[in-house]
């Protein structure tokens, strides 16, 4: 009998859900945009209502299995966006959840004064990003609200909960707390304490691939599972998307999509002296991810095409851009500085003055995709400085991986080989997928190493050279 699993993947802008055979076929997919509402009584703050995304994601796993009913499912399991949790009252009701782009916290950070531990202990730097500061901004303008709070979990882990009743929390989700230890794999005492908040509403670790139990008997009729489907523990949604790919201890790997996080997995806790970097904890806490990132990259794409190239499609852009023997002008759009810890706050395109009369769209569309590889590239050397990169060979992932353009910049940056193995625009459900194969024995040719892939080897003479120092250059012109 064959296995199908069905997974939930939520996104910062957009959620979906999948249906996934155990060999790697996905029958289908439902997308949908996340709804957001803003909160009044801070500076930037949001937040979704947990009901209205059930409804919506609850109704997508109900059509995949409706029209794929000749591929039942054995298991249901989710990923989610980091950095963000769902509340629970006393009553057992997810009432609220506060996203990564919730920064109701930010007006009180300067009231944590234990940073230097909370770096060592977490991995992370103390700002508004993460659950802890959001659950103290909540409080000081919430107090009654926030002394109703029973639990909390992550996004990926609420989904847990919608499916048996059980309310767990997956390391690589907890680690995005600021209140885990990542090296004691616990809650701290101690880091609860810093930002006020109550050891009892964290809930129990559970470890991918654990199994919640069966599903809800009455959702599994109301969605046409069979009452015996299990949900299987899944985690964060950049760990997850690398496993999907077959990251391993000392590889390093680029996940490409809104942002483009560069992670590398070690088998050992590492802490930077000058803070560049996060440490995150890896898919059941045993392993750790180290990470940079420069921020948003490949939005920065999607809205330059939608502007100026509205009714071209990518293939067709990247053959015009194909032919580029020189570069005009210079891009500068992603939004971090990483390992200085300081966003990047202007952007925009250096061309020499007077504007030229050889400058056309597609010289922007070009430089747009050269800065997503240089912001790139500059996070991996940063990385490389501190664990180092041994391998010869780097591994890309999501979708923005579908640009060749975006891949031979960056192999010809690295100088190493770029390994996009089949798959890569869908590692998230990929990664789900491994992990229940996983949990029940089950082994397809990829996991015995049978893996199709592209390789891009790297060019020591490319336009994308030159074009690096100049950007270099402007990017500090623009940020001083």
């Amino acid at each position: 009998m064959e296995n199908n699993y069905l997974v939930v993947d939520m996104g910062t802008g957009n959620s979906r859900v999948a249906l996934v055979s155990a060999e790697g076929r996905i029958w289908g997919i439902r997308s949908y945009v996340n709804r957001y509402h803003t909160d009044q009584l801070y500076e930037d703050a949001q937040y979704f209502l947990p009901e209205e995304w059930k409804s919506v994601l609850l109704q997508g796993c109900r059509e995949l299995t409706e029209e794929f009913r000749g591929h039942p499912v054995k298991a249901v399991t989710s990923t989610g966006a980091r950095e963000s949790i769902v509340l629970y009252n006393r009553e057992g009701e997810a009432f609220m959840g506060l996203p990564n782009i919730d920064n109701r916290g930010r007006a009180w950070m300067n009231e944590i004064e234990d940073r230097e531990f909370i770096y060592d202990r977490t991995g992370r730097w103390v700002t508004e990003d993460f659950p802890a500061a959001k659950l103290m901004g909540y409080k000081k303008k919430y107090p009654r609200e926030f002394q109703s709070i029973a639990k909390i979990t992550s996004l990926s882990e609420w989904i847990g909960e919608v499916f048996t009743g059980k309310l767990v929390i997956e390391p690589s989700q907890a680690c995005e707390t600021q209140l885990f230890d990542i090296e004691e794999r616990a809650w701290s005492k101690r880091l609860c304490g810093d930002y006020g908040i109550s050891l009892s509403i964290l809930p129990e670790i559970a470890k991918a691939g654990d199994s919640l139990g069966t599903i809800k008997k009455e959702l599994a009729g109301s969605l046409g599972i069979n009452d015996q489907a299990e949900f299987i523990v899944g985690g964060a949604d950049t760990q997850i998307a690398v496993k999907g790919i077959g990251i391993g201890v000392g590889d390093v790997a680029v996940v490409s999509g809104t942002t483009s996080p560069v992670v590398t997995i070690t088998d050992y806790k590492y802490s930077d002296r000058q803070k560049r970097c996060w440490t995150d904890s890896n898919l059941g806490g045993e392993t750790y991810q180290v990470e940079t990132n420069p921020g948003v990259t490949g939005l920065n794409y999607q809205r330059m095409k939608a502007l100026l190239f509205p009714d071209t499609s990518y293939e067709e852009l990247e053959e015009k851009m194909e032919g580029q023997k020189e570069y005009l002008c210079t891009a500068s759009f992603s939004s971090l500085h990483f390992s200085e810890k300081r966003s990047l706050k202007k952007g925009g395109f250096v061309t020499k003055a007077p504007f030229g009369a050889d400058l056309e769209a597609v010289n922007l569309a070009w430089a747009v995709v050269a800065d997503i590889a240089c912001s790139i590239y500059v996070q991996y050397n940063s990385l490389c400085e501190m664990t180092g990169h041994k391998k010869d060979y780097l591994l890309g992932c999501a979708g923005g991986f579908r640009s060749k353009m975006l891949c031979r910049h960056l192999a010809d940056l690295t100088g190493k080989k770029l390994i996009i193995r089949e798959g890569f625009e869908q590692a998230s459900i990929h990664g789900c997928r491994k992990i229940c194969n996983e949990r029940y024995g089950t082994c397809t040719e990829e996991e015995k190493g049978e893996k199709q892939e592209k390789v891009y080897l790297p060019c020591e003479q490319s336009l994308i050279h030159a074009y690096y120092e100049e950007w270099l250059e402007n990017r500090q012109v623009l940020n001083p």
